[in-house]
Order: C-alpha cells, then sequence, then structure tokens
C-alpha cells in the first residue's frame, strides 16, 4: 500500500475537524495548543490540496460550505476510527469514551430514556451524552447521530432495527369531564364526545384511535375540537384539564391514573399497543460507548414490557 498521507495533512484535517465542531478557529486554536493564525494557514493549504472551499468566512464567523460538510462528516468517522484503533491497541477501549448522540421522540425521550441516562454514565462515566428530543426523523450520517428511537420505524436496509418494547394505548379522562360528559361504553359513543386529536408532524394527518372488539383489530377516527402535533404531552395536558378523552400510551399517564388525575375508559376494547424501536446504522464500525448504550438499553425490554 503506497503512502496518501503526510504528517502534516493529517494534523490539518484534525485542525479542519476541530474548527468545524466549534465553528470558529480561534476555539479550535485553544484545543489544540495553537495560535488561530496557525489554524487558518493549515486549512487554507488543505483547501487548496483538495481543490474546494471547506468554510464560508467572514469576520466574525465561519461556516461550513457543502463540500465542507460532506468532507467533514467522512473525516470525523476516519479520525474517530483511528482514535479508536489506537485505545484499542493500548488497551485503553476497555473503557467506553466519548461522546454519544441520540435522537428520541419527545415522550419516550421523557418518560423512558432520559431518567435512565444519570444510571448509565454513574457506569460509564468518560461517556459524554448528546440527547436530540424531536419527533422528526433524522439523517444519521449529515447529522452525526450514534443512535436514534422512533414510534413505528419504516423498513430501511441501512439501518439495524432492535425493538424495544410494544408501548400500549389507553383512552383516557379527566374525572371532571366524565361527570360533565358521561363515561363512553362502546366505540359508537365516541361521536357524543370530545376527543383529542393527535397530528402527525411530519404529514399533518391526524392518527386513528386504536382498539380491539372480539378479539379484531378496530381502527377509528375520533372526532374532536382540540388538536395537537408534535408533541403527545399536549394532549395529555388538555386531558388533564378536562378538555376531553385522549389516547395515549399507558406508560406515560402511569402516575395520573393512580392519583386519580386521569381515569382510563373503554377497558374492554383496550389491548392495542404501537412499537417503539431502536435503530443505528448497518455496517458502520460501532464505538464501545455505542455498544454499552445499546446493552444497557436491551436490559430493561422485560421491565418496560410489564407496564
Amino acid at each position: 500500500m503506497k503512502r496518501h498521507f503526510e504528517d502534516l495533512q493529517l494534523g490539518s484535517i484534525e485542525l479542519f475537524c476541530l474548527a468545524a465542531e466549534a465553528g470558529s478557529f480561534t476555539a479550535a486554536a485553544q484545543v489544540a495548543g495553537v495560535t488561530p493564525a496557525a489554524v487558518s494557514r493549515s486549512i487554507f493549504r488543505l483547501e487548496e490540496r483538495l481543490g474546494s472551499r471547506l468554510f464560508v468566512r467572514t469576520t466574525r464567523s465561519i461556516r461550513l460550505t457543502e463540500a465542507g460538510k460532506t468532507y467533514f462528516e467522512q473525516c470525523r468517522q476516519a479520525l474517530t476510527q483511528l482514535i479508536e484503533a489506537q485505545q484499542a491497541m493500548m488497551g485503553a477501549q476497555a473503557v467506553p469514551a466519548g461522546p454519544l448522540r441520540i435522537s428520541l421522540p419527545t415522550t419516550y425521550g421523557h418518560h423512558r430514556i432520559l431518567p435512565l441516562l444519570p444510571a448509565f454514565r454513574a457506569l460509564y462515566p468518560q461517556v459524554s451524552v448528546d440527547v436530540h428530543l424531536s419527533n422528526r426523523n433524522i439523517d444519521f450520517v449529515a447529522e452525526g447521530y450514534d443512535l436514534a428511537i422512533r414510534v413505528r420505524a419504516q423498513p430501511d436496509s441501512s439501518m439495524i432495527a432492535r425493538q424495544l418494547e410494544d408501548a400500549r394505548l389507553v383512552v383516557v379522562a379527566a374525572p371532571d369531564y366524565l361527570r360533565r360528559a358521561g363515561t363512553p361504553q362502546t366505540l359508537e359513543d365516541l361521536n357524543e364526545h370530545e376527543c383529542i386529536q393527535f397530528e402527525l408532524p411530519s404529514s399533518g394527518r391526524r392518527i386513528s384511535w386504536l382498539f380491539k372488539v372480539d378479539g379484531k383489530d378496530r381502527e377509528v377516527f375520533a372526532q374532536g375540537h382540540y388538536g395537537c402535533s408534535d408533541d403527545v404531552l399536549g394532549g395529555v395536558t388538555l386531558a388533564k384539564h378536562g378538555a376531553g378523552l385522549f389516547q395515549t400510551y399507558r406508560f406515560i399517564v402511569e402516575q395520573e391514573l393512580v392519583d386519580g388525575r386521569l381515569v382510563e375508559v373503554l377497558q374492554p376494547l383496550g389491548g392495542r399497543s404501537r412499537p417503539f424501536t431502536l435503530l443505528y446504522p448497518h455496517g458502520r464500525h460501532m464505538p464501545q460507548r455505542v455498544r454499552a448504550f445499546i446493552d444497557f438499553l436491551l436490559q430493561y425490554r422485560e421491565q418496560w414490557a410489564k407496564t
């Protein structure tokens, strides 16, 4: 194998990645222990070699060009693998370390994952965790995520999917609402009730309510004058304050059901669920910190199945 890089060029690539992450030549220089001028010269040499601009520079800031974004993602992965290969040879990789980037749905993040992160970091204190809470789909490569959890994940040959749980659905309402409007006994009764709607942020489409009637799955598009999008917790808050009925995941409202702030209705027609799935790229070298977090989460599947 012939030589493709000089030590100087590898150093320039490392400074480029530091500047891209920090969004500043000065900040990159502080991390690297060199001057901002040295960082600027190094990146200028790299741009000349590549024949492409990596940054758009102004007097106050820098930002990556489109070519720079692509080059940054590839260089960051390559440098990470080099660092981990060196650590493995030195025996350091026995201890997971480094940044872990996770994308989580808002409800699952608040109620399932975020409460566990202190316990995870107690086991692996050298891992830093960056959490992105959103219900939108992410681009793993372009945005630099290691893992994501999604509900109703679509099949994707580039992803490995591990189901975490089938989250049970319940229809709930505040006692005050039920005193005013009565308690529904059948699916037809829903037509006489205020049913809080949740809209998918990707399409704006209102999702159906799921039931089981005489052993068969039923899908109902309930009607109502309240709609929430992006965050299911908005529907829960409306229900707690007497706005109407709402179908949501049982794990979200477990405490409210225990203390009586919400009441489950249509229990004989329950039993439906939606899956939450852990996703990560297929075929990518997996750092120890990512493997450690996957194993950490999977140990909770049996516990979650009971709630």
